[in-house]
């Protein structure tokens, strides 16, 4: 029990000697050092700020890709829009030259059993040609025909003759010229197609 007595006694004079004691025999908690606390709110204040700066930062960079990536589409978009607008342009020009060549083959056909008019023959032709000539540099072609096999995306059959000359849906006789601008068809060629 001694021990326990000694214990007590030494509790007594060490909580006397406390300088955190108040003369009423409370123990006061000794304050945080203020220069420690500032630091931290400063380190946390400094750490939230940061933070911030990087979402801000993330935001305008998402945004910047997001606008770049939308300004290339346009651009894309308007090249592509510039190119069928152009595209257009041939489509309706040689639209309307396609019958001024069917004119000329009508007349050539006219002219092709007259042997007098030999002057009005080659001038002809060479019209003719010319017109062909021009025609095929801004990029019109003519749609092959006669012993190509029938394709429907180029060809349009008016007729069908049963025959055994030719194989099964072989173009025999063109009836009327068609005509492609690059892979557009412009008009399908009028065809008579073999049936077996």
């Amino acid at each position: 029990m001694k021990n326990n007595e000694n214990d007590e006694i030494k509790i007594e004079e060490t909580s006397q000697n406390n300088p955190f004691r108040e003369d009423d025999g409370e123990v006061v908690q000794p304050e945080l050092n203020e220069e420690k606390t500032d630091v931290s709110l400063e380190q946390s204040s400094e750490n939230d700020e940061l933070t911030k700066i990087k979402q801000d930062f993330e935001s305008l960079n998402n945004q910047y890709l997001r606008l770049a990536a939308d300004f290339d589409n346009y651009r894309k978009r308007q090249a592509q829009e510039r190119e069928g607008l152009i595209t257009y342009g041939k489509i309706d020009a040689l639209t309307k030259l396609v019958e001024v060549l069917d004119n000329f083959d009508r007349a050539e056909q006219a002219l092709k059993d007259s042997e007098d008019i030999s002057c009005v023959k080659e001038a002809f032709n060479v019209l003719h040609k010319q017109m062909v000539d021009s025609l095929e540099k801004v990029g019109l072609s003519k749609i092959e025909t006669v012993g190509k096999e029938f394709d429907p995306n180029i060809h349009d059959a008016v007729m069908q003759t049963p025959t055994q000359d030719y194989p099964d849906q072989t173009i025999i006789a063109e009836l009327q010229k068609g005509y492609k601008l690059g892979e557009k068809v412009l008009r399908p060629a009028l065809v008579n197609v073999a049936t077996n």
